[in-house]
C-alpha cells in the first residue's frame, strides 16, 4: 500500500483523529455540586461581573477553533467542509500533541465572507484564539482582517503566517549554507495568493518578484493585479518594474519561492538562477520541480512541502509554538513582531554546527520546537504591547 491507502485505512479504523476528554470526574454527588450544580453559579457569577476573569474559570485561555470553509484544502481546493474535516482534525491533533494547545475544528457549511465573519464572532466567547485554514484567495484576507479588528483574541491564518514564518525561517538558514546575505537577495515568490503575499511582507527583502498566472506583478501594468491583495503587494515589490512570465524573473534570481501549481519549473529555467541557488517548491502533492531535477538545474539547496524529501517546509515547526506562546500572554493579536520572532527562534533552533544542504529546518515533530518559539512570541508580543498577561 502506498501512504494515501495506509492513511485512508488508519482513518476508517480510528474514525477520525481527536476526542473529547475532562480534566476532572463525577464520581459521586459531592463532586457532582462542585463541577455542576450548584457550585458552577459561583464561576458564573464572577465572570459575570468580570469578564476577564473567563480566563480563570474556564478552558478558553487555552482553546483555540480551527476554522475553514473547505474552500481551498491543501492542493485539492475547493473540496468542500465536510471533506476539510480530516484536516482540521489533524490540526488539532498536532496543537495538543506537540504544544499542548486544546483545538477543536470547525468546517462551517458556507463560503460568504460575511457568514464566516459573522460566526466565527458568535464562537469566540469560547475560545483564546482563531486559527483560520483553508480559506480561498481573495475572501481570506478581508475574514482575516475584519476578525482581527472585530475580536479581542488573536486570530492567526496559519495559510498566510505560518507558511511565511518557516518560509523565512529556511531561509535564514539556508543563506547561511550558501555563503549569501537574505537582504540582497534576488527573490521570485511564485504564487500570488495568501501565502505567497504573506511570505513577501514578511521578509521585508527589496529585491522581490511577485508572479502570478499572468506573470510578474507589475504596478504599471494593471492586467497583473488581479485583486486588492495583487495591488497592495504591487507597491511593495518589483521596484524596477521588470515584466514578463516566470521563466523571465527566474534569471538572475538567487531563490524561487513557489506557493503555486505542479510541475511550473524546469531544470532548464533553474540553470538560468545564479550561482548556489536556493529552492522551496511547496505545491502539493506534487511541486513546481523535484529536488533532483532542481540540483540538476544547478540549485545547492531545495525544500519542498513533502516528507518523503529533505527540507520539508512544514508550518507544523512554527503554528503550535505561535499560538501557544499568544495564549500564555493573553495576546490581543498576533502581529508581524511576532511572526518575524518566531522564523527567528525557528532559524537558531538548529544548531550552526548542524546546517548544511539537506538540513535546514529543525525534525517537525520535536517538542522542544514550540516551547522555544512560544516564549519568542511571548515576548515579542509583550514588546509590542499586545499582551494583556505576564505569564
Amino acid at each position: 500500500m502506498d501512504i494515501y491507502e495506509k492513511s485512508l485505512m488508519l482513518h476508517k479504523q480510528m474514525r477520525g483523529k481527536i476526542t473529547v476528554a475532562t480534566k476532572m470526574t463525577a464520581v459521586n454527588q459531592e463532586d457532582l455540586g462542585l463541577l455542576y450544580s450548584p457550585g458552577v453559579a459561583e464561576p458564573c457569577r464572577r465572570i459575570a461581573i468580570d469578564q476577564q476573569a473567563v480566563y480563570d474559570y474556564t478552558a478558553k485561555g487555552n482553546m483555540v477553533a480551527v476554522i475553514s470553509d473547505g474552500s481551498a484544502v491543501l492542493g485539492l481546493g475547493n473540496i468542500g467542509p465536510k471533506a476539510a474535516i480530516p484536516v482540521m482534525e489533524g490540526k488539532a491533533l498536532l496543537f495538543k500533541n506537540l504544544a499542548g494547545v486544546d483545538a477543536f475544528p470547525i468546517c462551517l457549511d458556507t463560503q460568504d465572507t460575511e457568514e464566516i465573519i459573522k460566526t466565527v464572532k458568535y464562537l469566540s466567547p469560547t475560545f483564546g484564539a482563531i486559527n483560520l485554514e483553508d480559506i480561498a484567495s481573495p475572501k481570506c484576507f478581508e475574514i482575516e482582517a475584519r476578525l482581527k479588528r472585530e475580536l479581542d483574541i488573536p486570530v492567526f491564518h496559519d495559510d498566510q503566517h505560518g507558511t511565511a514564518v518557516c518560509v523565512l525561517a529556511g531561509l535564514i538558514n539556508a543563506h547561511k549554507v550558501v555563503g549569501k546575505d537574505l537582504t540582497e537577495s534576488r527573490i521570485v515568490i511564485n504564487g500570488a495568493g495568501a501565502a505567497g503575499i504573506a511570505i513577501a511582507k514578511l521578509l521585508g527583502v527589496e529585491h522581490i518578484l511577485m508572479v502570478d498566472k499572468e506573470g510578474i506583478i507589475n504596478r504599471q501594468e494593471p492586467g497583473t493585479m488581479l485583486n486588492d491583495g495583487h495591488r497592495e503587494i504591487a507597491q511593495i515589490t518589483n521596484p524596477s518594474n521588470i515584466s514578463g512570465k516566470l521563466a523571465d524573473a527566474l534569471i538572475d534570481a538567487d531563490v524561487l519561492v513557489g506557493v503555486s501549481r505542479p510541475r511550473l519549473v524546469t531544470k532548464e529555467m533553474v540553470s538560468t538562477m545564479s550561482k548556489s541557488a536556493i529552492i522551496f517548491a511547496m505545491a502539493n502533492p506534487e511541486p513546481e520541480i523535484f529536488p533532483d531535477e532542481a540540483k540538476v538545474g544547478g540549485a545547492a539547496v531545495v525544500g519542498t512541502g513533502r516528507a518523503d524529501f529533505p527540507n520539508m517546509v512544514n508550518n507544523v515547526v512554527a503554528f503550535p509554538g505561535i499560538v501557544k506562546g499568544a495564549l500564555s500572554v493573553r495576546a490581543s493579536d498576533i502581529n508581524q513582531a511576532m511572526c518575524l520572532a518566531a522564523a527567528i527562534a525557528v532559524a537558531n533552533s538548529v544548531p550552526a554546527s548542524e546546517l548544511k544542504a539537506d538540513h535546514i529546518f529543525p525534525e517537525p515533530l520535536n517538542t522542544k520546537i514550540p516551547c522555544i518559539v512560544a516564549k519568542a512570541v511571548a515576548e515579542a508580543a509583550k514588546q509590542s504591547g499586545v499582551a494583556r498577561a505576564n505569564q
